[in-house]
């Protein structure tokens, strides 16, 4: 412990950074609320345990060096823009057809019941995954928090990453999923499913035509 000291003040900017690009409006944390506002408690968890995945599958990629691996194959940087933009759009579509629809949850015919939690588990692992910008902040992060001299730091890095990211995608996930938020959502389920559609097609545009 005692080695690590040093580097706790590097650390503790490179958490803070974290904090912020975590809890900042974004596709992943727009998904996470809105599902928890509509689905409930375990459906918001299992999203956000989704996207948390995707999250640390690029902790330990830029970990390993992606930043080598994105110079030497920058053309997959593209294409997984693109993907990540059109998937976005998807989700806009989505949420706009179901702000259009008038029947209420209990009144809707079995095949288009609410998805189940494994489907919302790879729905978030996807928004995450196909998001370029959470890869650069993962170089960021690693470049921020992880001294050359002292390599051993990283795996604390990361590990604290891991424990705020819980801390604040499940609390999403918790907090607005409790019943007076999910009650309010009931009676303006038309204008959030809207308010979701133009955020995700917002995103998914803004992410197509970003240089990256």
């Amino acid at each position: 412990m005692s080695t690590i000291l040093p580097y706790l003040p590097q650390l503790m900017v490179a958490w803070g950074a974290y904090v912020i690009a975590t809890a900042s409006p974004g596709p992943a944390v727009v998904a996470i609320i809105s599902t928890a506002v509509s689905r409930g408690r375990n459906a918001g968890l299992a999203l956000a345990f989704g996207v948390l995945t995707g999250s640390y599958t690029w902790a330990m990629l830029a970990a390993a060096g992606l930043s080598a691996l994105i110079s030497t194959y920058g053309n997959a940087l593209f294409i997984l823009k693109i993907a990540g933009g059109l998937y976005l759009l998807w989700l806009a579509f989505k949420a706009l057809k179901s702000a259009m629809r008038k029947e209420t949850e209990a009144t809707l015919p079995l095949e288009k019941q609410p998805p189940s939690l494994r489907r919302l588990y790879f729905k978030g692992l996807g928004i995450h995954l196909t998001n370029p910008k959470a890869i650069f902040s993962w170089l960021t992060l690693v470049s921020l928090g992880t001294p050359q001299d002292a390599p051993q730091v990283m795996p604390i890095l990361i590990g604290g990453c891991m424990v705020l990211g819980i801390i604040i995608f499940m609390g999403f996930a918790l907090l607005f999923s409790i019943e007076p938020v999910h009650r309010g959502y009931k009676k303006s389920r038309r204008w959030i499913e809207g308010a979701m559609a133009g955020f995700f097609a917002f995103a998914g545009l803004k992410l197509l035509t970003v240089k990256l």
